[in-house]
């Protein structure tokens, strides 16, 4: 692996029970995450994803890629487009450096309205 290198692309169904489950995993009550009617009367078309779980997809594509032998040591995540239902998001990366044992890594997630989530994930790997 060098920097340069890019890792295969990651399409993911963003599905209401997705967006449900994951908000209901990270402990995220906020009802924008699940009751479609309180998000809309929030002023969004839809209940929309949560960040926690855009940052757990990130470090599966990452992890998915490396192996099962990776730690993820950090994840800095910007979020953009919200991801809603019936939309699909492609993870894409890019090895932005590597030094010894420790890669880093540039991801973006697009959906149909643009950039969900950009950043950079640093993990290590075995030798």
């Amino acid at each position: 692996m060098k920097a340069g290198d890019t890792l295969p692309p990651l399409e993911i169904a963003v599905t209401r029970t997705l967006i449900v489950a994951g908000a209901i995993a990270s402990r995220d009550y906020q009802d924008v995450h699940h009751d479609a009617d309180l998000a809309r009367e929030k002023g969004s078309p839809d209940i929309f994803m949560n960040i926690l779980t855009t940052n757990g997809l990130v470090g599966r594509y990452v992890t998915d890629h490396l192996g099962p032998q990776a730690v993820l040591r950090k994840v800095a995540i910007r979020l953009g487009a919200p991801n809603y239902p019936g939309d699909t998001m492609t993870l894409t990366g890019t090895v932005a450096a590597v030094s010894g044992t420790i890669v880093e890594i540039r991801v973006v997630g697009a959906n149909g309205l643009g950039h969900h989530v950009t950043g950079t994930v640093i993990a290590e790997v075995a030798a």
